[in-house]
């Protein structure tokens, strides 16, 4: 070790008790997010819960976990001896692919959410599957590129020092990708800056934005300036408490609020929430039919009891809804897990009356009661006017 130092000039330190407890504290970490996941599905049914699109936020953690495993033997927590010496294993397949499916994924999930209320698409079972295998794809092409490229040209174990030696050309190539990957998801962030304040997620996306710029920023200095930072004990564990900070936070900012308010605040949340719903300009369709109810992500489907409401672009009243499609007579707003009484929080005149139509829509209406069954959707917006001037549905 001393004369390693000595050619590099820097206080090599081989793995000691130190790295150890880093890795349990970061491990930890994980654990309580684990905790924070686990509790979000266990409360699926809560309205606030279900808009953050638990699946993909699950598979960005996931991915994150399996970084942080990457990170281990990569930054040199452990003597990279027997299996931790695979060092393309560790470095390209955990510590790369991961960091890089973490990085896509949230692509994803906010492409969902572009998708949904700023290009007025659906975001289905088959879209999600469809995106999910080209995030798994791309990042499995560029893997398998610097796999088959000759060691001495990427990553190359030196069993005399028990060190993985990384080229400067790996790494450039690795973080200019990640550059890239982050720059795509900043236009995404642009993009969802005004869209409906329920599934707005513009300044958590800010905050993210700023954590993962940071990060970069972290890793860049890291692997281009300190190119030596697995040999000294305080650069690598730095190295590695930044990571899991990073990508547990990221977590920690999709769900965090959500569940906070469902633990301490559970039913007067969902009612402001509800209230927001109501209150938004409902331009982008949830659940258009049956078939979107039953094929539709957590952006799509937003309550199994009412799973054909959605929103047009026609105007009623002062109030942008033309369709209404309620299930067994509920209430458009209805929960039977947890009943609310969206009138009484709203502390002004019910929006909706007896027939389950919002009093905005009543005012200039006049409603012609079906004689074989009560109405059950309304899709056809303003008709002609009756001989007395008022409208008719």
């Amino acid at each position: 070790m001393v004369e390693l130092s000595a050619a590099l000039g820097v206080k090599v330190t081989s793995p000691t008790t130190d790295d150890m407890i880093a890795i349990a504290i970061c491990a930890g970490v994980f654990g309580l997010t684990a905790i924070l996941l686990v509790f979000a599905w266990c409360n699926y049914n809560y309205r606030p819960i279900r808009a953050k699109n638990l699946t993909w936020t699950t598979l960005i953690y996931l991915s994150t976990v399996l970084w942080f495993l990457g990170d281990i033997p990569s930054n040199g927590h452990v003597r990279l001896v027997g299996m931790w010496s695979n060092c393309k294993l560790w470095i390209i397949w955990f510590r790369v692919f991961f960091c890089f499916v973490f990085a896509t994924m949230c692509i994803v999930r906010f492409y969902a959410l572009d998708r949904v209320f700023n290009q007025k698409k659906p975001f289905t079972v088959w879209s999600s599957l469809i995106s999910g295998v080209a995030v798994i794809s791309v990042n499995v092409v560029y893997c398998l590129v610097n796999q088959l490229i000759s060691d001495s040209l990427t990553i190359k174990y030196d069993p005399e020092y028990e060190v993985c030696n990384v080229t400067q050309g790996f790494r450039i190539s690795a973080l200019t990708f990640m550059w890239i990957i982050w720059a795509a998801v900043g236009v995404l962030f642009f993009r969802l800056r005004n869209i409906q304040s329920t599934f707005n997620e513009f300044y958590e996306s800010i905050a993210i934005f700023a954590v993962i710029i940071g990060l970069l920023i972290e890793s860049s200095i890291s692997n281009l300036y300190y190119i030596y930072f697995i040999l000294e004990k305080r650069r690598r564990i730095q190295k590695t408490v930044v990571d899991m900070a990073a990508g547990n936070l990221v977590i920690w900012l999709f769900i965090g609020y959500p569940v906070f308010m469902c633990i301490f605040h559970r039913e007067k949340y969902e009612q402001q929430w509800l209230e927001r719903l109501a209150q938004d300009s409902p331009n982008h369709a949830f659940n258009k039919n049956n078939n979107m109810a039953n094929n539709g992500t957590s952006y799509a489907k937003m309550n199994d009891n009412f799973e054909a409401t959605f929103y047009n672009d026609q105007r009623l009243g002062s109030m942008d809804m033309s369709a209404l499609d309620y299930n067994q007579g509920h209430h458009p707003f209805s929960n039977n897990s947890h009943p609310l009484n969206i009138e009484s929080a709203l502390n002004c005149e019910p929006i909706f009356d007896g027939n389950a139509l919002p009093s905005a829509m009543r005012n200039n209406l006049h409603i012609q009661q079906p004689e074989m069954n009560p109405p059950t959707m309304f899709t056809t917006g303003y008709m002609a006017p009756n001989s007395n001037g008022r409208h008719v549905i």
